[in-house]
């Protein structure tokens, strides 16, 4: 049995490990990537050879060699699917190794964030790729999603993306932005704590304006046009709250979309720990409630890093150390990791400025019409949806059961959010009102022999000859 599983191996997790490790816990470190760096700090395939350095791919590197030193036991490539606890520790049920079950004192959850993708008509077109996604590519693997591509959504990460997409040789059509100006200078105080990242952020506008890419502010793709694959996209002005203005709708061509809405925490984990979540739209919306340590309503069960709350990979570290001191303090160990209380408490400010940003506004529910698919696993409309609110079905659990939206391989994933936006809009309820769907295994889709011993035929019951 180890003293402290982490699951999630990217700046939180990671952090949380190997402080543990350094003060003579046995940790394990599970991920199901074949390395650690989470989506920001993000290994480079090892199939590129010379590829240019940045902060976060150094910081990223330094990380790896760290954890491949060895004080740290490692799961890499290996899923979680059941998390259970039971006299006084907890078993994790796994897959992707010969172990079907690992055991500790003391469990972190460090599994990041998620994306937030409001279904549009054609947003399941080949060619469509969440803007998070996009961003795998590029760290992992050098790949731009297309020759040219038109980034639409909110935040930071738009520009990002289209910037990364011109240095890797690829075309923007445009960058359709949600946010309007006044957004932008709403949250420049707080981003002002982090001026490296601003510096960060001027780069990626001048790579735009230097290519005459156009900046469709406070704007919106309405649909994403395409027979077999993407072509274009309609693109329209929103309201204050972010509702479609059809009058002046534009057609812009591109072969790839990059589309999403911002970050929201991953709990799917912390939420089958059985931990106490509450909504806080400044940190992203539903996230476990935690004490500033990262301890949760759990004895024995800790959360860290975006999960948590979306503040971002700078202060991901952070938190993990902080972990790292309540499993210490828990255990009653004397060993204290430092913290630079100064640059946690501004790569805060900077992570929920950024946040901020990408806050959900009514209008949301504008964006999908009546046919869209909501959820893509098992084809259901909106229309449907709809239809079972109507008829009484007001929350998730409910609206899930009548009609099997988030039912599918992902679990809910990518159609719970919608959902919720459209129970919201259809009940004028709130989202702590509406709650959210109820958590049970697996965590993702699970192969059978995880689940089940090697079958023994001296076990198999045979029936005595049957009289004749």
């Amino acid at each position: 049995m180890y003293d402290v599983i982490v699951i999630g191996a990217g700046p939180a997790g990671a952090t949380a490990a190997l402080e543990t490790s350094y003060g003579g816990l046995k940790t394990l470190l599970i991920d199901e990537q074949l390395e650690a760096g989470g989506q920001v700090w993000r290994a480079r395939s090892k199939s590129i050879i010379n590829a240019p350095k940045n902060n976060y791919s150094i910081a990223g590197d330094d990380l790896r060699s760290r954890v491949g030193a060895g004080l740290v036991n490692i799961l890499f490539g290996v899923r979680v699917w059941q998390i259970e606890k039971a006299n006084d520790h907890w078993t994790l049920g796994i897959q992707g190794c010969e172990e079907k079950q690992v055991k500790a004192k003391k469990l972190v959850i460090a599994t990041g964030a998620q994306e937030r993708v409001i279904p549009v008509p054609g947003w399941t077109l080949p060619g469509v790729f969440g803007l998070a996604g996009a961003t795998a590519l590029f760290k992992e693997h050098m790949i731009i999603p297309g020759r040219r591509t038109i980034v639409a959504g909110n935040g930071p990460l738009l520009f990002y993306v289209a910037s990364e997409v011109l240095r890797l040789g690829g075309q923007v059509s445009a960058v359709v932005s949600l946010n309007s100006r006044k957004d932008w200078l709403g949250v420049l105080p707080g981003m002002l704590r982090n001026p490296s990242l601003i510096i960060q952020g001027l780069s990626w506008m001048f790579s735009l304006y230097k290519n005459r890419v156009p900046i469709y502010w406070q704007h919106a793709v309405k649909s994403i046009a395409g027979k077999s694959s993407v072509e274009g996209a309609n693109i329209c002005a929103v309201d204050k709250n972010w509702s479609l203005i059809s009058q002046g709708e534009q057609y812009i061509k591109g072969e790839s979309v990059c589309y999403g809405q911002g970050l929201m925490p991953a709990i799917e984990a912390t939420r089958l720990a059985g931990a106490d979540h509450h909504f806080d739209e400044k940190l992203g919306g539903w996230v476990p409630t935690l004490d500033k340590y990262g301890r949760t309503s759990v004895s024995g069960l800790y959360a860290c890093g975006d999960n948590a709350g979306i503040l971002g990979a700078d202060a991901a570290p952070h938190r993990g150390g902080l972990t790292a001191n309540a499993i210490f303090e828990d255990t009653g160990m004397s060993n204290r990791v430092d913290i630079n209380q100064k640059a946690y408490d501004a790569s805060i400010k900077f992570g929920l400025a950024a946040t901020k940003l990408s806050i959900p506004r009514a209008g949301y529910e504008s964006f999908i019409s009546a046919e869209t698919e909501v959820c893509r696993c098992e084809g259901i409309s909106r229309a449907e949806i709809d239809y079972e609110i109507k008829n009484g079905s007001l929350s998730p659990d409910a609206i899930k059961s009548g009609t099997r939206c988030g039912m599918g391989p992902c679990g809910g994933r990518f159609c719970n959010e919608s959902v919720s936006i459209l129970t919201e809009y259809l009940t004028g309820k709130n989202r702590k009102e509406i709650g959210i769907t109820s958590a049970r295994p697996p965590l993702r889709p699970v192969c059978m022999d995880s689940v089940s011993n090697e079958l023994n035929y001296n076990d198999l019951p045979i029936p005595g000859v049957s009289p004749l």
